[in-house]
């Protein structure tokens, strides 16, 4: 470590309750009746968000109904914190156990038993919390309609959001502490929409600030209602992209934040905005990257595998599964903490995408072993004990 100052991680965005309905049929003809038609129609679509009210409006029915006739009536098997920023940032958290680090969340919940939940839970977590408002509205949060089966074993999630007290979360809350960061995160800031608009002022001010920006995406259904032929904007602008470090993005959001039809294409769109690096992933399949900037040097458009021990443990062990929810979030809070991991380490060297995206594979391919996005941990250190030993298969594997 160079010094003794403490390392520094502050992150915003989505965070939320999980209600997890595990397993739901896919291809029950009950679930069938409600699948999206044309974009952004409100209708659910696996893989994708929906909006509870936008739900009810593609429907003509009561949204809890319809949860009690596709559920049969079962409770959820899992509540959990979710979100792809708080869960990111415990993640990275519990990574950095034994690192002289700190991560910090700042975000909105509301004044009743879902905020007191978020509370308990949290305080099970290494997570530190910078601001956590109480909003006029009720806590976030998000049903999981998870079938395991779903594309020939691999498993998909439906979610059902209800953005509450997120609509009361705005840029002014974000204080001068925030910013005074070595990392700043923005993750999934489409479900908090006052912060999501503002993105571009508020990733130039962190990088005022000489902080590492990196922003994590979610299914933006605001705008994919809006228009759904155009592009998601990050932002009021294409100019988001060039304070961001580090863009980490699904095959779909990829897409649509491109307006492109191909990973080729969205690529070539993302380079062409001056962002950093990007790391675009895509479930069980090929995940592609590329970075162009100081902090990780020029890297070509690179695509890598999942981890296949995990794979193999899930189809030797069906029963050691538990569900896909939160794989793409904890592969971004992996990357996360590799990165402040490697700028512990030596912050004047340049950190290595490879190895941040592999140790986001093992962090991504092992939340399929628990039901939801967030692993509370007996003992400090437990889950990167067992991380590490699915990231050092995996560097075996491709080979490093």
């Amino acid at each position: 470590m160079i010094n003794n100052t403490q390392f520094k991680i502050s992150g915003t965005g989505c965070a939320l309750i999980d209600y997890l309905y595990n397993p739901v049929n896919f291809n029950d003809a009950d679930f069938k009746r409600y699948l999206s038609k044309n974009p952004g129609d409100g209708g659910w679509s696996p893989g994708k968000l929906v909006f509870k009210e936008e739900f009810e409006k593609f429907s003509g029915e009561a949204y809890m109904q319809v949860r009690e006739k596709i559920t049969k009536g079962k409770q959820p098997v899992a509540l959990n914190i979710g979100g792809p920023s708080i869960v990111s940032l415990i993640h990275a958290a519990q990574m950095l156990h034994e690192q002289n680090a700190e991560v910090n969340f700042y975000g909105c919940k509301g004044y009743d038993n879902g905020g007191a939940f978020i509370e308990n839970r949290l305080a099970l977590t290494p997570l530190k919390i910078g601001s956590y408002k109480t909003g006029k509205q009720y806590t976030p949060f998000t049903d999981v309609l998870s079938d395991p089966d779903f594309d020939c074993g691999n498993g998909e999630r439906v979610f059902i959001n209800n953005i509450g007290a997120a609509w009361d979360f705005v840029p002014s809350d974000l204080n001068d502490s925030f910013f005074e960061s070595d990392i700043v995160v923005f993750g999934g800031t489409a479900l908090v929409p006052h912060i999501h608009s503002s993105l571009g002022e508020l990733l130039k001010k962190a990088k005022e600030y000489k902080a590492i920006t990196v922003v994590n995406t979610v299914y933006d259904f605001l705008n994919e209602k809006q228009d759904p032929s155009k592009p998601w904007p990050l932002g009021n602008s294409v100019e988001s992209y060039k304070y961001i470090d580090l863009l980490v993005t699904d095959m779909e959001e990829s897409l649509r934040l491109s307006g492109t039809n191909s990973v080729d294409a969205a690529v070539n769109f993302f380079k062409s905005t001056g962002v950093g690096a990007v790391i675009i992933t895509h479930g069980s399949n090929l995940l592609h990257f590329f970075a162009d900037n100081p902090l990780f040097g020029k890297i070509s458009h690179t695509v890598l595998p999942v981890l296949e021990k995990v794979m193999l443990e899930i189809r030797q062990n069906p029963e050691k599964t538990g569900d896909t929810t939160g794989c793409g979030d904890n592969f971004a809070g992996g990357v996360i903490a590799s990165i402040a991991k490697q700028r512990i380490k030596n912050s004047e060297n340049q950190v290595s995408l490879i190895n941040a995206v592999a140790f986001g594979v093992a962090s991504g391919g092992f939340s399929c072993f628990y039901n939801g996005g967030t692993f509370y941990e007996d003992f400090s250190g437990q889950k990167a004990q067992q991380i590490e030993q699915y990231y050092r298969e995996y560097l075996i594997q491709i080979g490093r």
